[in-house]
Order: C-alpha cells, then structure tokens, then sequence
C-alpha cells in the first residue's frame, strides 16, 4: 500500500521503504556507537546519517534502554533542544523525528524548532501527548508494548480510534520489538508483523542492535550488525515501510535489494 506523511506540507511518500538513523543525545544509550555528546560528534554523525541515505534523523534525549536510569524533565529538554539546534544546522533539509514519551518535550521541538515527527516509545501514557501531535498535525509513532499480536491488534485499534476522534491525521506503528516481549516474543511478533496491515496504517520496524539479535547470536550490541540487517529484510518482507537503525548504510543497500526483489516479482 502506499502510504504517505504530511510533513511542512509535502506529502513523504512510503511507496519505497524509508530508513530512520538513530541520533542519541544521551551519555547511557545502550549502544555506545549512536552517542552524540560534543557539538562537533552531533553535527558529524547528522552528516553521516544524511549522506548514508537517512530520510529521517531520530533524536532522543533520554535513555529508555532496560534496567537504564531515566533523564530528567529538565535533562531530556536540554539534551534535544541542543540537539536539534545542531542537527538543524548541520543537515537543514533532513525530516527530524523526536523520540520522546514526554508532551512538554515534545512541544517544545515542534513549536521552537519545527520538529516533523513525535517518536512516542510509552503509546501515548502522556495524557497531553495526543492533543498535542494532533492539533500541530505531526506524525505520531504508536509504540505497542504489547507481547502477543492478539493483544498488539486491540492496543493499536483503541489508540488509533482515539487518535482519530482528535483528527491526528498521520499515524505509524511501532509493535515495540524489546519493550514488554521475551525474545521468543520478539521472534513471533516479527515473523507475523505483517498481519498489522489489516490496520491499514505504516508500520515502523525498530530492532537495530537489540537484544534480540545479539544475544540470539551469542554476542554483543557492537557485534550485532550483520543480524540486524537480517531481521530488518525480514521486516521489509512483512510490510514494514521504515526501519529505524543505528547503522544506515546496511540498511540502504537492505532496502535495494529487497526493492530489485519485488521488482522482478512485477515482472
């Protein structure tokens, strides 16, 4: 299906799968490789992300890894305004996603900085977070923490019917690979991801470095890329229309080939 996002007025189409690089702003990320602290790394790592083919440059300023400490109002604020500051300088033309579960955040990067899209990890726990994405008509992401499809179905249906009656108009989901989900979960989830397309809604696939791929694999985060390319294609296979990544070039050249499969499947 060919979904598309309003973003400042120009319609983002998802015909071809999009690729989302990772932006972290936080000194506990669990994977060191996507920190940015220094004004001179978050620029450089923009750059990167851009000129490796990100379409979207997601920037978070709070730590939501397992078992991690959580920022600070006042912490996460600092963290992404600075953030944004440098990223919108750096690569002016990029579409910038905030990950954030907090509304004031959230406000804050759209209305000081004309942030394109709210990455909410919590679905919405932040009672003001639906009104705001929805009456600043910005994409809102749909995190499910849910463990079983069944579950993740009715979740998404409820929270999208009342995203709805606030007329937010650009919804993606987000099945939550590593929130609230085993790894067997994580697997099964996956390999039936494709069955939340009778929501006719985009999905976003988000499992770059996880645990579920590194320690199925016996390794480490920082081991973890040829895995995560795997079970990005699979996702790509099961529907999704971006995969979020800390590793952008890989994810690229995943997307091509699965492109130049379907095509000579329309041949």
């Amino acid at each position: 299906m060919n979904y598309t996002l309003n973003i400042r007025g120009h319609l983002l189409s998802l015909k071809t799968p999009l690729v989302m690089g990772i932006m972290n702003v936080t000194p506990d990320s669990f994977y060191a490789g996507s920190r940015a602290m220094s004004d001179d790394d978050i620029a450089q790592r923009a750059k990167t992300l851009v000129g490796e083919g990100a379409t979207i440059v997601d920037i978070g300023g709070c730590s939501t890894r397992p078992g991690g400490a959580i920022a600070t109002e006042a912490e996460e604020a600092d963290r992404v305004r600075r953030g944004l500051e440098i990223v919108k300088a750096a690569t002016p033309d990029a579409i910038v996603s905030i990950d954030t579960f907090r509304a004031s955040v959230a406000r804050m990067a759209i209305e000081e900085f004309g942030a394109d899209i709210i990455n909410d990890v919590s679905g919405g726990e932040d009672p003001q977070m639906f009104p705001l994405t929805a009456s600043t008509g910005t994409p809102y992401i749909l995190m499910s923490q849910q463990a079983t499809l069944r579950g993740m179905l009715i979740e998404f249906a409820q929270r999208v019917e009342q995203l709805r009656a606030l007329h937010q108009k650009d919804i993606i989901l987000d099945p939550g690979f590593g929130f609230g989900k085993t790894r067997a979960d994580n697997f099964r989830i996956l390999d039936e991801m494709d069955k939340l397309q009778v929501l006719e809604l985009p999905v976003l696939a988000a499992m770059s470095r996880k645990r579920m791929v590194f320690e199925t694999l016996g390794g480490t985060p920082a081991e973890a890329l040829n895995g995560t390319t795997v079970v990005n294609t699979m996702a790509l296979m099961r529907g999704a229309s971006i995969i979020r990544v800390h590793d952008v070039k890989p994810a690229v050249e995943a997307v091509k080939l699965y492109n130049a499969l379907c095509s000579s499947n329309l041949a």
